[in-house]
């Protein structure tokens, strides 16, 4: 009785469309792909995969504000080309093939695309759409090595030595995309880090330290340095797009360490303190971040739920949902889904969903009680009429106890034992074995005499399993030993 099975990752909270869309449009990268798509014009010249002609960079440069005598301003000049290229807001002719006769370079035109419109007319989502293949533009090049690396794998003849590069670039791709998965893991996950940085040491030791090491060897250690070091330049590169906020590894850090980087070991050259690990780099996703990564979650097929996106759906769908989210989360998913309906339709829909004795029915339950929680007397003649329900009735009681109505019957002896089951076992499915739940299985216990005599007999699927959990976790000695003879009973009675 877990949701350790349900395979969905938390739900993400995201802006709006247009929040995001203005993001995108303020990301540098992005901003500068669009003043060049702008720039281009019947003098610009592209050569055979559609580049910027170098004696052309330099203005394009200007273009974009950056210092002439910034010696990386090319750099980003053609980089933010490519971008412009690639999502489609340039249109680029490839020079046209000479048949190999006369020497004079070739060269093709440019001209703004169709969907550069899309910048300044086009709906929040056409603008997310180009951002998104923008985004696919730098995560690509953020997988190739720098230019250094390939320098010095160039073969006699010219050509790229992959063997001597250790670089294979399905293989890298594949790094960079599960680093950025464990990034959006810890950022939705509650209780998580989403409230602040990642350290980059943690991203590099998720994808390289086994999950059942103790203490990692010298040569672990020694991969999650070299990580960390792909990460920082990768990170350094997806900034720009808007996808993260990053701090850099110290480079007095890295020009101070004898050997890999490995914080917090408290010795040798370039150890440092846990307090300075922000030395060894932070990351964080951005919104625009989060947005980008689930949307390239869900194109691969990966179910990454978001808040919000239940609310046109039945109740059913909601409360299956929302029975493996976290508390804060399912409760910001049934607010929005109770936003757009009438309460009493509403009320009455979401008890009709809660019903079943299937394994999931308990935790149904607890989040139909949590949905109705904040509700009025709008919501009382739907919850009245399900008194009588061998499911919903204790439910029901409890919902009208606690708002102080009158005519609430008082529930005979079988119920309160099924509606102790049904809560003690909502509670296992929802959070475990915490801390909070011996006291509160004293609590239901406490008040009712022979109460495990006479528990063990209810028909509930759930019976003998929040026994035999009662009889581990139940903080009085006496009351866990009858809850274990109980749970045998409950065992035995079941047919085979």
């Amino acid at each position: 009785m877990s949701a350790d099975s349900h395979p969905t990752l938390p739900p993400v909270r995201l802006r709006s469309d247009a929040e995001l869309a203005r993001d995108a449009l303020g990301a540098p990268l992005f901003a500068r792909a669009v003043r060049l798509a702008r720039w281009a014009g019947p003098g610009t010249r592209v050569g055979v995969g559609g580049e910027l002609a170098v004696d052309q960079l330099p203005e394009a440069a200007a273009v974009l504000g950056l210092d002439p005598a910034d010696e990386d301003g090319d750099g980003y000049a053609s980089q933010a080309w490519r971008v412009a290229v690639d999502t489609g807001l340039v249109d680029v002719t490839e020079p046209e093939d000479d048949n190999g006769e006369g020497d004079e370079e070739r060269f093709g035109t440019a001209a703004p695309g169709e969907d550069l419109a899309l910048v300044t007319s086009g709906a929040p989502g056409d603008v997310l759409d180009l951002w998104l293949a923008a985004l696919d533009t730098v995560l690509a090049d953020a997988a190739v090595p720098d230019l250094d690396d390939l320098v010095d794998a160039l073969d006699a003849g010219g050509e790229i030595d992959f063997d001597r590069l250790d670089w294979n670039p399905g293989r890298e791709a594949d790094f960079l995309d599960g680093v950025l998965a464990n990034l959006y893991l810890l950022t939705v996950t509650e209780h998580g880090a989403a409230d602040g940085p990642i350290p980059l040491p943690v991203l590099a030791a998720s994808m390289v330290v086994p999950d059942d090491m103790g203490e990692p060897t010298d040569a672990v250690l020694e991969q999650v340095s070299d990580a960390m070091m792909r990460l920082d330049d990768q990170f350094r590169q997806l900034e720009p797009i808007g996808l993260v906020e990053f701090r850099p590894v110290d480079e007095e850090l890295m020009a101070e360490a004898d050997g890999p980087l490995e914080p917090g070991t408290g010795g040798g050259a370039g150890a440092v303190d846990d307090e300075d690990v922000s030395r060894y780099g932070m990351v964080r996703l951005t919104p625009l971040g989060l947005y980008g990564i689930r949307a390239r979650m869900l194109e691969a097929g990966v179910d990454a739920p978001a808040v919000g996106e239940l609310a046109e759906k039945g109740a059913d769908a909601l409360l299956d949902a929302v029975s493996f989210y976290s508390e804060s989360s399912a409760q910001a998913e049934i607010e929005q889904w109770l936003a757009g309906r009438e309460l009493p339709a509403a009320a009455a829909e979401l008890l009709a969903a809660a019903r079943g004795d299937d394994e999931g029915g308990p935790l149904r339950r607890l989040r139909c009680q949590q949905a109705l929680a904040p509700a009025g007397p709008e919501a009382e003649p739907a919850v009245r009429s399900v008194l009588d329900d061998p499911e919903l009735g204790g439910l029901a009681r409890v919902w009208l106890a606690e708002r102080g109505m009158r005519d609430v019957p008082a529930p005979d002896a079988e119920m309160v034992f099924w509606l102790t089951v049904d809560t003690i076992a909502a509670q296992l499915a929802a959070d475990g074995e915490t801390e909070e739940l011996p006291l509160l299985m004293e609590t239901l216990t406490a008040h009712h005499t022979g109460f495990f005599e006479q528990v063990w007999r209810v028909e509930h699927p759930a019976t003998a399993y929040v026994l035999e959990a009662m009889g581990r976790l139940h903080p009085d000695k006496k009351a866990a030993k009858e809850a274990r003879k109980a749970a045998f009973k409950a065992r035995s009675r079941r047919p085979a």
